[in-house]
Formats: structure tokens, C-alpha cells, sequence
């Protein structure tokens, strides 16, 4: 176990982690994956523990969601439907996949969908003035949430780096929905992405625990606090927080492989 301490200070990663997940859809995951990499774990551990924390944060931030009536059920279920094979998926790689490997891959995919959330506006904005084949929007949205769930899985961050810019750019929900709709995706897959890696690997229950406890509260936290913020103010945010993480990942992977 953790001295006091260690456990007060992961357990304020955690609560930071539920609220910046919950405001903006994502899960907490990008802020306590690379908290575990510094820590040592492989990652598959670094997955799998951060998973249980994510799991925390969506049952959180989904109970206050729905009292707030934001979730879009149907696309957040269709979502699920896809996306909990690749959470299968993701989680058998995960186990195979090295850790410099884990760090560039996951420094790109963050970089993306900052660009992607960032840029929103001005992609949705061309696409009303396009039609656009349905055919097309439903391969997009079949692909994209089978790919979320493996994106879950294999960096323990639930999907909602995924889900989020799918549901914006998509369907052009606003953030003020997007975010609860991805919360409700993210606790059905994070689920099985977790049952998928208790079976192959051994998360660390000490780091789980403790996280899962603050993100839980972080979540409440964030749910209450995101319908007061406006909807540019929470694209901005997430955009900053992703590309944030995106850059600590090319100087990780950087440092490791030209030391």
C-alpha cells in the first residue's frame, strides 16, 4: 500500500482526472495514463488500471447526466454496439505491444483529435452546406466506434478521444451533449475492456483503487460544473488538453529512443 502521502496525491490525479473527463467526454484517461507511465508499468498494466479508473468516472459522470436529461441514448448505445468488440481487441494487443511503441502511437492519436476538436467549427460549418451520402456517415460512424474501442483498450483511456470528435463532427451535436452521449459509451466499453484485461493481464489494484475513488468524485464534480461552461470554452479545453499529452508523449518516446 501507499503512504498517506502518495495516496492523497494519486488520489487528487484521480479527482482532476474524473473532472476534466467528465467535462469533456473523455474520461480522465489521457491525464492518468501518462501519470502511470512514470511510474514503471507495461503497457498493458498502465491499460488496465487506467480502465478501472475510467470505468469510475463514467458511472460517476453518467448517474449525474442522467438527472440532467443530456445523454443521447440511441446513438450513445448504437456507439457501444461497435465499439465493445474493439475494446476486446485492444485489450490482446495492449499485452504485446512495446512501451516506446505505446508512446509514439499515443502521442499521434492524441495530436489528432486535437486537431480535429479544435478545427470543429469551421469542418461542421462546410459540411451543412454538403450533402452528405448516409451510407458514408454510417460507414464513418460503424469504423470510427469500432476503432474507439481498440484505441480504449490499448491506452486505457476509454474512447472518448474517439467518440467525442465522432459524435461533434458526425452528427454535429453540440459539446453541451456530446460529452454526456460519449460518458455512456466510454462506461460500456471501459467495462469490457476491463473484463477483457483482468483476463489476460494484472492491472495495479493499488493505483486502481485509489484513482477509481478520486475519478468517481472528479466525476460528480465535472458533470455539475460542464453545463455552466459554454461550448467553445469546452472544445478549447479539450483540444488543449490533448495535444498537452501529445507533446509529454513525443518527448517520452524521444528520450527513450534517443537517450
Amino acid at each position: 500500500m501507499f503512504a498517506f502521502e502518495a495516496t492523497v496525491i494519486i488520489l487528487l490525479i484521480g479527482m482532476a482526472a474524473g473532472t476534466i473527463g467528465s467535462i469533456i467526454g473523455i474520461g480522465g484517461g489521457i491525464v492518468i495514463a501518462p501519470v502511470l507511465t512514470l511510474v514503471g508499468l507495461t503497457p498493458s498494466q498502465i491499460a488496465s488500471t487506467s480502465l478501472i479508473a475510467v470505468t469510475s468516472t463514467s458511472i460517476s459522470s453518467v448517474i449525474e447526466y442522467t438527472r440532467q436529461k443530456r445523454i443521447k441514448y440511441t446513438i450513445g448505445l448504437k456507439m457501444a454496439c461497435f465499439s465493445v468488440p474493439g475494446a476486446v481487441i485492444g485489450a490482446f494487443i495492449s499485452s504485446e505491444i512495446s512501451p516506446s511503441v505505446f508512446r509514439a502511437y499515443f502521442a499521434l492519436l492524441l495530436a489528432i483529435a486535437s486537431i480535429y476538436i479544435y478545427y470543429k467549427n469551421s469542418i461542421v460549418s462546410k459540411k451543412k452546406n454538403k450533402k452528405t451520402k448516409p451510407i458514408i456517415l454510417y460507414l464513418l460512424f460503424y469504423l470510427g466506434a469500432a476503432s474507439a474501442g481498440i484505441v480504449s483498450s490499448l491506452f486505457g483511456i476509454g474512447g472518448g478521444i474517439v467518440f467525442v470528435p465522432m459524435l461533434v463532427i458526425l452528427f454535429e451535436m453540440g459539446m453541451a451533449y456530446a460529452a454526456p452521449t460519449s460518458q455512456l459509451t466510454l462506461l460500456i466499453t471501459s467495462i469490457s475492456g476491463v473484463i477483457s484485461h483482468l483476463i489476460i493481464s494484472q492491472p495495479d489494484y493499488n493505483f486502481a483503487v485509489v484513482l477509481a475513488i478520486g475519478s468517481f468524485v472528479g466525476g460528480q464534480i465535472g458533470a455539475r460544473f460542464s453545463s455552466r461552461l459554454q461550448e467553445n470554452v469546452l472544445n478549447k479545453l479539450l483540444s488543449l488538453s490533448l495535444i498537452i499529452v501529445a507533446i509529454k508523449f513525443v518527448f517520452d518516446y524521444l528520450y527513450h529512443e534517443f537517450p
